[in-house]
């Protein structure tokens, strides 16, 4: 064991190989000649004796692990660490908890070289952050060669790997399966039956019955959707444990009440455009959604209601409800539910955007494109107020240019300019040298570039370019835009040029150029925000004062002075360090709630950086007030040393319902999961330990009570009999590990053998071969002729091939008619049918099996396997790879013969795939096949007309039917009266007149 492992050592016993102060010696012999003695062996062993107790004596409890000095973990942290240490289990906790710091400390305390902990299901940002975290020497790297992880895996450690590697490296026996100390499973609320990581737990646990599962989630309302969801996850991850830590938890409030920040809420009013505004938008979405409950009486709507339409999560509950029934709805509720998501997207830019950004917004959704392809909202009376007031936020009443500015600009302005300063002076003294740090918390990268723009440049200037960059037409400007307008030409003065430049204004036009994509195919393919945000909208930004605060008293009168400016060359370092460095100057940071690159612990990391002694709220969100708590209570500091926080929020709107039902939904979904782990009943075999375990593996010779089984084993007539013990194997494409096909195959008791195989994607039997395609991949695959050479393959050298296409088990089983399965028109689904109606004619020998769900096609490989001769491992990789392998059979010989030269023979008249075979064993080479009579070649092709037809394309020389002579004549004519550019078509023309004779 690790000195670091958190185990309960058993008591001391004396090792039997240790000599004991009671043995009994010859005391008339001295000591020397004592020590001559003493074998050598005897010495060994007391020195590995030795050894063995000053391991023991290093391994501490796990509440020793937490009583040293580098461990610093809050009181309900240390419960959570206790919990998943002691037994296996999951943890569920409320957002903003951060469990990473449990999480980490079980991982530092299995950091040795004796232990191998594997971590999956991890984001790119979480496998970083606990890698920064974690001691070098015991983390290991995921090598690229099979050989190299072989090798990594037996050095032991902690890997972070993808479940794929790991399936496959699990299924060839790669990795030392028993020697795995355990797997810590993260975002649990994924894990469902057929999930590659479901699949990895299995192999494991089929192999190794003492190493841990730990599993982590911090998502309690993804455990709500679905039926019994909760314990489903619990099956597949093998555990019988779960540990709840909601917000509301007994140990919670006790560690966070007595730390708690100073609050302070801003109600900040909307102006009368936008509440008018706001309450329009909440009336058509009413309207709608009383019209969908009305159309859709039998569709269990309840979830649909105008509170839960302006929440965030609202649109993947109802894709989720309404995915299984989608091909049953009508286009009106198709086009309700699109609406829905635009009608929210405008009120969130309403709320959170510029007026000119959403006037811009807006206005797309006027045109007569779009008025064609929604569900009539845009023709109600509330529509056209909206689209009246958005005009009227941008142009004044002379129709002139002056925008409205944001209505939370000014609190904040007052914030950063007054509050602040004077806060500080009351806390610290009037002559105090500490200026504060200032941490602005923005819902976006898009926010969060507005304000850095605001306070960097002011509010007219910014809402002017918003104009160029979004092709408003300003036309006539008021007067005070016009000045500010003329003032952009003009140099920075120079006072203010001594400080760091901000960017300039050609930067700022060339950044936002990304911005003229088009928004609406966006919002209907269900984004919440623009993708183009990351490529010129920054999610941090560091800003500092350029004059003194005093002057701040002039703001009113100035409002167009800009007293802040950005750290553009700062931006990419330490920010302990900048501060640090300019501890002189105030600072002001702007940052998202989440970035890309540190997921929701880069708030935790900016506060430790940062120090903030002010918090500024711009938009709400719970698990960023959650880590401020959290963040609170581990600096444990006097309540006048504590950072004041500062909320800006619109009171009585759709801002503060979102927040409040956000923490409704939080709260009645721990409420479920309690109730459900009260009821739960978990037997005892479930955590895969015991040989009782038969969730782990089916058995596939117990299926005496099979009726079906039984039927299809009787109809088999000479059949090859599978031995009781031995099982059934597929041979599975390395490709198709992306796939949940593998895991449900394995789940069903076959044996997987991942495999790299051109040929096909599962091989059954050494006579069937399966080629998988999903809706998509069938579409893309006929469109770019890849299946048809696939095909080719296939029936080259396999007797028996299959084309499987496979449906989505959340997607209705429908592919033309009225109902259809994906966005394509009724030509294309068709043309697709078409193409497959030419593919079976091409391919005789081809079947089509069409199938609902990949847990359906599990059980269709399981049947066709039926006492079935197992596939050949060497054979499947050597076929379609240059190989002469022939395969056992008369059926397949064309395995021995030149390919080219088969596919030549099979497109001659007469020559199909029931004669081919007769006439390559028995024709010679062509010379020789020219030589025979027609009666000869009647016999080698077993009939008189196909001998006839061959023969006579063979010496009959084939000359133009008249109408053909015809048709060419009075192309050349057409050719040399009319040139070269109408051949084309007086060519279609004589097609036409050729298929009307006919």
């Amino acid at each position: 064991m690790s000195e670091n492992s958190p185990e309960t050592p058993s008591k001391e016993t004396p090792n039997e190989d240790t000599p004991s102060n009671d043995t009994p010696t010859n005391e008339t012999s001295s000591k020397e000649t004592t020590a001559k003695e003493v074998p050598t062996n005897e010495l060994l062993m007391t020195t590995t004796a030795i050894q063995e107790d000053e391991e023991l004596a290093n391994v501490v409890t796990a509440e020793e692990y937490l009583m040293r000095k580098d461990v610093v973990l809050l009181e309900y942290e240390k419960q959570m660490f206790l919990d998943m240490v002691q037994a296996d289990g999951l943890l569920v906790c409320a957002k903003g908890l951060s469990f990473e710091r449990v999480l980490l400390n079980i991982l530092k305390a299995y950091s040795d070289t004796g232990n191998l902990v594997l971590v999956i299901n991890s984001s790119d940002w979480e496998e970083q952050y606990y890698k920064s975290k974690l001691e070098s020497k015991y983390v290991r790297e995921v090598a690229n060669t099979a050989t190299e992880r072989e090798r990594v895996y037996v050095e032991g450690g902690i890997q972070f790997i993808t479940t794929r590697i790991l399936v496959v490296d699990l299924l060839k026996q790669r990795i030392p399966i028993e020697l795995i100390t355990g797997i810590i499973v993260l975002r649990a609320h994924t894990i469902i039956e057929s999930c590659q990581e479901a699949f990895a737990l299995r192999l494991y646990r089929q192999s190794n019955k003492t190493g841990f599962i730990k599993a982590f989630s911090c998502s309690a309302e993804a455990f709500t959707i679905g039926y019994a969801h909760i314990e489903r996850t619990m099956r597949n991850l093998f555990l019988k444990n779960l540990y709840i830590w909601p917000r509301f938890h007994a140990t919670v409030r006790s560690v966070l009440k007595p730390w708690q920040a100073q609050t302070i809420e801003l109600h900040v009013p909307l102006t009368p455009s936008m509440t008018a505004i706001q309450t329009h938008i909440l009336d058509i979405m009413n309207f709608l959604v009383r019209e969908i409950k009305r159309i859709n009486r039998t569709v269990d709507l309840e979830s649909v209601t105008v509170e839960n339409c302006v929440t965030k999560k609202f649109h993947k509950i109802l894709q989720a409800q309404l995915d299984c029934i989608w091909h049953q709805l009508n286009s009106q509720t198709k086009l309700i539910v699109a609406d829905l998501k635009i009608l929210r997207s405008l009120m969130i830019s309403t709320m959170y955007h510029d007026s000119v950004s959403a006037y811009a917004l807006i206005k797309r959704y006027r045109g007569k494109e779009y008025a064609l392809s929604n569900s009539g909202w845009t023709l109600l009376d509330a529509a056209e107020q909206i689209f009246k007031l958005s005009r009227e936020r941008v142009f004044n009443g002379h129709q002139e240019f002056e925008p409205e500015p944001c209505a939370k600009w000014k609190p904040l302005t007052e914030l950063l300019t007054q509050d602040i300063p004077g806060d500080m002076r009351r806390t610290h003294g009037a002559n105090h040298m500490l200026q504060p740090k200032v941490l602005i918390l923005c819902q976006d990268a898009r926010t969060c570039f507005q304000l850095k723009q605001y306070l960097t440049q002011g509010g007219p200037r910014f809402l002017l370019q918003q104009a160029l960059r979004h092709e408003v037409p300003v036309g006539k400007m008021s007067d005070k835009y016009a000045r500010e307008s003329q003032s952009q030409a003009t140099p920075v003065p120079a006072e203010k040029s001594s400080q760091k430049p901000i960017k300039s204004e050609p930067e700022l036009e060339s950044s936002a150029s990304a911005s003229q994509l088009d928004e609406l195919s966006q919002l209907l393919g269900g984004n919440e925000t623009d993708p183009p945000d990351g490529q010129y909208f920054g999610e941090s930004y560091m800003l500092t004062m350029t004059q003194p605060s005093p002057i701040a008293n002039n703001i009113k009168d100035e409002p167009d002075v800009s007293i802040f400016e950005s750290f553009p060359e700062l931006e990419e370092l330490d920010v302990s360090a900048m501060v640090t460095a300019h501890q002189q100057q105030p600072f002001i940071c702007l940052q998202t709630f989440k970035t890309e690159r540190e997921g929701a612990m880069a708030l935790e990391h900016m506060l430790e950086q940062l120090q903030p002694h002010y918090v500024v709220m711009y938009n709400t969100n719970v698990m960023a007030i959650r880590q401020l708590e959290v963040f609170e209570a581990r600096r444990r500091l006097p309540p006048k040393e504590r950072m004041k926080v500062y909320f800006l929020i619109h009171a009585r709107t759709v801002e503060e319902q979102s927040y409040l039902t956000s923490l409704r939904r939080e709260k009645s979904a721990f409420e479920l999961i309690i109730d459900t782990k009260s009821k739960m009943v978990i037997p005892e075999y479930q955590d895969g330990k015991t040989d009782e375990a038969f969730i782990l593996y089916r058995p596939f010779d117990n299926e005496s009570g099979d009726i079906d089984s039984a039927n299809a084993k009787s109809r088999q007539a000479g059949g090859q009999v599978r031995s009781k013990t031995e099982t059934p194997k597929v041979i599975v494409d390395m490709r198709e590990f992306r796939s949940d096909l593998p895991c449900l195959i394995h789940k069903r008791g076959l044996e997987v053998l991942p495999l790299t195989i051109t040929i096909g994607d599962y091989i059954l039997t050494p006579e069937v071969c399966v080629e998988r395609k999903s809706i998509s991949d069938l579409i893309g695959s006929l469109n770019s002729g890849r299946l048809y050479n696939q095909c080719v393959q296939m029936q080259r050298h396999y007797a028996k091939p299959i084309l499987l296409i496979e449906f989505d088990q959340n997607k209705p089983f429908h592919l033309q008619g009225k109902f259809m399965l994906s966005q394509q028109t009724t030509s294309t689904n068709a043309d697709i049918m078409q193409k497959l109606q030419l593919l079976t004619l091409h391919f005789p020998k081809l079947r089509l099996i069409w199938s609902p769900s990949p847990y359906a096609t599990a059980q269709l490989f399981e049947e066709l396997k039926l006492d079935k001769p197992e596939p050949d491992a060497q054979q499947a990789v050597a076929l379609g790879g240059g190989s002469e392998l022939g395969e056992p059979g008369a059926t397949i010989e064309q395995l021995q013969y030149n390919p080219a030269i088969y596919d030549f023979l099979l497109r001659l008249p007469g020559i199909h795939t029931r004669n081919v075979h007769s006439l390559v064993r028995k024709g010679g080479n062509l010379r020789q096949l020219l030589q025979r009579t027609q009666a000869e070649l009647a016999d080698l092709l077993q009939s008189q007309e196909s001998g006839k037809l061959l023969w006579d394309i063979l010496h009959v020389a084939h000359l133009p039917q008249k109408d053909e002579v015809a048709g060419s004549t009075a192309l050349l004519a057409a050719g040399k009266q009319f040139g070269s550019g109408s051949h084309n078509r007086f060519r279609k023309a004589a097609q036409d007149s050729r298929r009307g004779r006919r």
